[in-house]
C-alpha cells in the first residue's frame, strides 16, 4: 500500500516580516488512507502534553480532601468546580515531600515547598548565586517531548520574577520565584507578561525596546502573514478552513485583550511607573489570559510542556472581591480560626474556578479524534498541605486530562502518609511515554495510576 506524502508538514508556519505563526493540526497534515478519514489517522498516535499548575500557601485540607476513596467519590467543597471534568479527574491524597523538611536547615518551609515540588530534592540553603536543587519533572518531559516543537517548554507566573537576595531565613529568593529547574544549578525564570509570552509564541523576538515599539502599533501579527495565509487557504479543504479561521480568531482575540491591557496600563496614573506593559488590571484577567496563551500554544503544537505559578509562596495577595481583604500568606497561618479558614477556603475555591477556565478551553478545542484535554495531563497542586503547620505531607494534588487514552478519571486515590510525591511525578511521566527510573526521593510509581 502506498501512502501519499503529506500535503502539509505538521510543523507548517505562516511566515511574514518579523513573524512566524504556527498552525493547528489540520486534516491536510495527515496522510489519507483508503477507508479512513485523515482525522482518524491522526488520532492513531496523539501527542502527549503535560502541564504543572502551582498554588501557593497550602490549602484547607479538610475542605480539599474527598471523604471517600475509589471511583465515583463525592467532590469536596474546594473541588466542586471540577464537576464537569470528573471523568478525567484523579485526586491523589497522602503524598509528601520529605526533602522539603528542614533536615537541619531550620525554617524556610515556603522556599523548600516550591523548590521541591517537581523534583523532590532538598535545596541548598544559600542567599547567594550558588543555588542548588534538582532537575524538575517538567524539564525531563521537555527534553523528551520538546524536540519536535519550537519551544521545549513554557514557564509562566503571575507574580513578577524580580525578588533577589534573601527571602526566607537564609534561602535565596530564587527558590520562591520558580518551580522549574533545567539542572541542579539552573533555575528557569517564569514570565508574567502576556505580551512577552505572545511574542515568544508567534513573533521573532527582538530587544525590549523593539518589543515596546511593536506592541504600540495598532495592528495584528496576522497582518504580516496575509500572503502565506491566502496561499494556504487555496490549498486546504472547507473543514480545514473553518478550523483555521477559528484558530486565527483566537489569536486576534488574545491580541485585542493584550492591547487593551497595555492601553489601561499606559493611561493609568499609578505611582508604580515601571509596571510591565501588557499585564491586565485584575488578577482574574491576568490568570485567564495566561491560560488562554497556553491553550493556544498547545493547539498550535508550539510547546507540549508548561509550568504556571498562580502565586508565589509567602505572597500577600488580597481578594477583596471574595470578601477577603486579608493577605493570603497571613491567612494561611489560620490557627484553626473558623473565620480565617473560611476565607482561605474561598481563595482555594476561587483558584480552582480559574483553573476550570483553562480546562473548558482545552475541552472545547478539537485535537485529532478528541479534544486537547483528552490528550493532556495537567497536575494541579502545591508544596504545602496544612499551611498553619507548614506541613509538607498530605499535599493537595490532582491530575486532570485523558492522557491520550492512558489515564482513567473519576477516582480518588488515597495513599499512606509520607508516600513520596515524586512517585506521582514518575507515574505521570510514565503515562506520557517517558521512562524515568527515579526522580528525587521517589521509591516507585503510583500503581493504580500507571496500571490503567
Amino acid at each position: 500500500m502506498i501512502i501519499k506524502k503529506l500535503s502539509l508538514p505538521r510543523r507548517t508556519f505562516l511566515r511574514g516580516l518579523g513573524a512566524a505563526v504556527a498552525l493547528p493540526l489540520l486534516d491536510a497534515m495527515v496522510p489519507a488512507l483508503p477507508g479512513s478519514s485523515r482525522v482518524a489517522r491522526a488520532a492513531g498516535a496523539p501527542v502527549s502534553r503535560l502541564g504543572f499548575v502551582y498554588i501557593p500557601n497550602g490549602a484547607v485540607m479538610q475542605q480539599w480532601t474527598p471523604g471517600e476513596s475509589g471511583v465515583g467519590f463525592e467532590l469536596s467543597p474546594i473541588l466542586r468546580p471540577l464537576e464537569p471534568y470528573r471523568d478525567q479527574l484523579t485526586v491523589v491524597s497522602g503524598l509528601a515531600h520529605g526533602q522539603a523538611e528542614p533536615l537541619g536547615d531550620g525554617n524556610g518551609e515556603h522556599s523548600r515547598a516550591s523548590a521541591t515540588w517537581l523534583n523532590g530534592v532538598h535545596p541548598k540553603q544559600t542567599e547567594g548565586a550558588d543555588v542548588r536543587a534538582g532537575v524538575t519533572a517538567d524539564q525531563l518531559a521537555a527534553e523528551a517531548l520538546g524536540s519536535d516543537t519550537p519551544l521545549p517548554s513554557l514557564e509562566l507566573a503571575i507574580d513578577l520574577d524580580g525578588l533577589v537576595g534573601n527571602c526566607e531565613n537564609g534561602y535565596s529568593c530564587v527558590y520562591l520565584n520558580t518551580v522549574a529547574w533545567r539542572s541542579a544549578t539552573t533555575p528557569l525564570p517564569m514570565e508574567n507578561n502576556p505580551r512577552v509570552v505572545f511574542e515568544r509564541l508567534f513573533g521573532d523576538g527582538g530587544t525590549t525596546e523593539q518589543r515596546v515599539v511593536e506592541m504600540r502599533r495598532d495592528r495584528s501579527i496576522l497582518d504580516s502573514v496575509t500572503d502565506d495565509l491566502a496561499s494556504l487557504e487555496r490549498e486546504i479543504g472547507a473543514g480545514d478552513r473553518a478550523r483555521l479561521d477559528q484558530y486565527l480568531d483566537a489569536i486576534r482575540a488574545l491580541e485585542r485583550r493584550i492591547q487593551l491591557a497595555e492601553a489601561q496600563s499606559a493611561d493609568a496614573e499609578l505611582p508604580e511607573l515601571a509596571r510591565p506593559v501588557g499585564i491586565p488590571g485584575t488578577y482574574e484577567e491576568h490568570v485567564k489570559l495566561m491560560f488562554d496563551l497556553v491553550a493556544l500554544a498547545y493547539q498550535a503544537d508550539i510547546t507540549r510542556v508548561f509550568t504556571f505559578m498562580l502565586g508565589r509562596e509567602l505572597g500577600g495577595r488580597t481578594y477583596p472581591h471574595l470578601g477577603v481583604p486579608d493577605p493570603h500568606h497571613g491567612l494561611s497561618h489560620h490557627r484553626n480560626d473558623p473565620e480565617k479558614l473560611d476565607k482561605l477556603a474561598r481563595i482555594n475555591t476561587y483558584h480552582m474556578g480559574l483553573f476550570t477556565h483553562f480546562l473548558e478551553n482545552l475541552t472545547g478545542t478539537p485535537d485529532g479524534d478528541g479534544s486537547l484535554l483528552d490528550h493532556s495531563m495537567v497536575l494541579y497542586g502545591g508544596g504545602l498541605g496544612d499551611s498553619n503547620d507548614h506541613a509538607h505531607f498530605d499535599l493537595p494534588e490532582l491530575v486532570v486530562g485523558g492522557g491520550a487514552g492512558r489515564l482513567a478519571g473519576n477516582r480518588h486515590l488515597r495513599y499512606p502518609k509520607d508516600t513520596p510525591m515524586t512517585n506521582l511525578l514518575v507515574s505521570i511521566l510514565e503515562k506520557a511515554g517517558l521512562r524515568t527510573e527515579t526522580l528525587g526521593d521517589s521509591t516507585g510509581q503510583i500503581g493504580e495510576l500507571v496500571g490503567v
